[in-house]
């Protein structure tokens, strides 16, 4: 069995946190081998750095969600700067666009995903973006931070339109497909994951949210990321295998401040 990677969960969120061995004791039953949980307030790294320092298989991300922007518009990019030099830091973000709740003014979450590109800029290290809504916005930003210095980036739990995932591929960014892939109502999300560069695509859980078929109505788990990947290999008509040594790949590519398992080697 190759090693599958959850690319994005929350394992200090309640419906994890609380049950955090047996999470990742399924985790690694099937096949889960490496799990990146993430930010959505800087004020809380503490509690995520604990997680990630205990367990050699996870690390982390820091920055701010959207939905929390206006709390955190005094953390500076050089505060994030400064908070990535631990090494199970390996990731900016989440932060990014949401215009479907609104929960932070759209002022605040722009002044944050800019501070948040600029410390991947800074930094060297990928930005998790979440957007949802926000497809205009979103590429405008992209295409201005890139024209003033490339960085690296993933449009995370990806469920905007096909044409704002060509963009980001145009750009550089890589794509994640989380549990929502395998929804009966989501088949523009397999039109556009059968059609996206191999080499950019990547898969997550999101958890505890967005549980996959056939995990639907439960609280979601690292564990169930293999469902979504069977998904993505039959979309593409590759096996499952073949789609977990790709997707694989792409993560350490992309966030390659994770330290390759030794059993493990990325392909050229």
């Amino acid at each position: 069995m190759s090693l599958i990677v959850d690319s994005h969960c929350h394992l200090d969120y309640e419906g994890l946190a609380e049950d955090l061995p047996g999470v990742i004791a399924r985790a690694g039953a099937a096949g889960v081998g490496l799990m990146l949980t993430i930010s959505s307030r800087v004020r809380n790294r503490e509690k995520l750095l604990a997680i990630a320092e205990a367990h050699d298989n996870i690390f982390c991300t820091i920055g701010t969600h959207p939905h929390n922007a206006h709390e955190e518009l005094d953390v500076t990019v050089a505060d994030l700067v400064k908070y990535t030099a631990h090494p199970k830091v390996v990731g900016i973000g989440e932060a990014g666009l949401d215009y479907h709740y609104n929960l932070s003014p759209r002022d605040a979450q722009m002044t944050g995903f800019r501070n948040h590109i600029a410390t991947a800029r800074e930094t060297g290290l990928p930005l998790v973006i979440h957007t949802r809504e926000a497809e205009d916005d979103t590429a405008r930003v992209l295409e201005e931070e890139m024209g003033k210095g490339a960085f690296k980036a993933v449009l995370h739990c990806f469920t905007s339109q096909q044409w704002l995932a060509e963009k980001g591929v145009d750009l550089g960014l890589y794509v994640s497909f989380s549990g929502i892939l395998t929804y009966k109502t989501a088949q523009n999300l397999r039109d556009a994951a059968k059609v996206l560069p191999e080499d950019r695509l990547l898969v997550e859980t999101d958890a505890p949210y967005l549980a996959p078929v056939p995990m639907r109505g439960k609280s979601n788990e690292p564990a169930f990321v293999s469902h979504t990947l069977d998904v993505l290999a039959q979309t593409r008509g590759v096996t499952r295998q073949h789609m977990a040594k790709a997707t694989s790949d792409n993560f350490f590519r992309l966030f390659n401040k994770v330290p390759v398992p030794a059993s493990y080697k990325v392909a050229a």
